[in-house]
């Protein structure tokens, strides 16, 4: 029986993989395991943990230290986080890391688990985004031996940087297998959200760009006080907890006791989803809005550039950082009736929402050897 250890370090990689989890923990010949760190440690991100623990995982917690809002809070982590990855593989002996993404926790597995020759299996690879993430991306996908990618294009990309073509599969987006599962009605929402849903409302996930975190608390300013001129209903969420995610708190906290502003530290994969198939529009930078939402139909205004070069369909808008532009993008979204028709014919691009079998498949398939452990470039 292999095992695997997947690597969460935020709420959002946990959402998208769970569904991935679940298939792997019921395969008879898979053993899981979940190495919770960063937020899901933090209480002021919300109690994350939790979830998982719900979950029923065998869960190990690994804590870095965050306690500076800087540039350098993510070199600090990824540097503490490999010392401490290192001593738990060695004692729980994976014969599989799995890690998501392009955040700085998933590095940290991947360098920790290469130099103790453990197999590395990459999700997500081989996208394009703006800031540190794109580095970080193609950092892991040199560190992994083999590749479970959304797109046939991320595939291209990989094979292009010397990867084994054996090695790399299309799978879709794991995030998509429980975008339609078991969501809540419209009036559980109204009275947990405080939401009246026969009025428009937008979802705000908004994230610090690691190249202009100093710039963090204008940004956030203007996405909200956007909204606040539209008079819509507003769920607000936290940022993740990178460099400049504390002065974009303190922006959202300004707006605590507007009316039609309601601010939340943490939303469960379930509600937000259910909250994705009622709202009329999210707001913000989230790869929720690039990936997720079209399979809602759903219309998002993404800001700035942290999903830059990300593939898109044609439910999304981008905007830049200011009032103007956000302000008539979302009016666009809400009430403009030729945007809103185009919408019907939005097709996601990202997957079937069947990746989780897939996934466990694939792991339960992968012949771990010398070969390949010890990968060569293709050219």
């Amino acid at each position: 029986m292999k095992r695997i250890t997947y690597i969460s370090g935020t709420r959002a990689d946990y959402g998208l993989m769970r569904n991935t989890l679940f298939e792997i923990a019921k395969h008879p010949d898979l053993k899981l395991s979940v190495i919770a760190t960063g937020m899901h440690l933090m209480p002021e991100f919300g109690k994350t943990l939790e979830e998982i623990k719900k979950d029923g995982f065998n869960i190990y917690e690994v804590k870095a230290v965050c306690e500076k809002d800087d540039k350098a809070v993510m070199s600090r982590i990824v540097g503490e986080l490999i010392i401490r990855f290192t001593e738990i593989f060695k004692k729980i002996k994976p014969n599989i890391v799995l890690v998501l993404g392009d955040r700085g926790e998933m590095l940290a597995g991947a360098i920790a688990g290469t130099y103790l020759g453990i197999p590395i299996v990459h999700v997500h690879g081989g996208e394009i985004s703006s800031t540190v993430d794109e580095h970080v991306r193609h950092a892991i996908t040199k560190l992994a031996q083999v590749h479970l990618v959304a797109t046939r294009d991320g595939a291209e990309r990989i094979i292009k940087m010397g990867e084994n073509k054996k090695n790399v599969y299309v799978v879709g987006a794991p995030g998509l297998d429980d975008i339609h599962k078991d969501l809540f009605s419209g009036k559980y929402l109204e009275k947990k959200f405080m939401l009246d849903l026969k009025r428009p409302f937008v979802i705000v996930t908004q994230h610090p760009v690691s190249h202009e975190f100093l710039d963090s608390e204008k940004q956030m300013r203007e996405t909200v006080e956007a909204i606040r001129a539209l008079g819509l209903q507003a769920i607000v969420t936290y940022p993740n907890a990178d460099a400049g995610s504390g002065r974009m708190i303190k922006i959202i906290e300004e707006y605590r006791n507007f009316r039609t502003i309601k601010i939340f530290r943490n939303i469960p994969r379930k509600e937000f989803l259910s909250l994705m198939s009622y709202t009329s529009a999210i707001v913000g930078n989230s790869s929720a809005g690039i990936i997720e939402a079209a399979s809602f139909k759903l219309p998002v205004i993404n800001i700035g550039t942290r999903q830059e070069g990300r593939l898109r369909t044609i439910n999304v808008i981008d905007v830049g950082y200011n009032k103007k532009g956000i302000f008539s993008a979302i009016k666009k979204a809400i009430y403009n009736k030729r945007f809103k028709n185009a919408l019907k014919r939005c097709k996601n691009p990202y997957g079937d929402g069947k990746s989780g079998k897939r996934i466990a498949k694939i792991l339960s398939e992968i012949k771990i050897n010398k070969k390949l452990l010890q990968k060569k470039i293709t050219y």
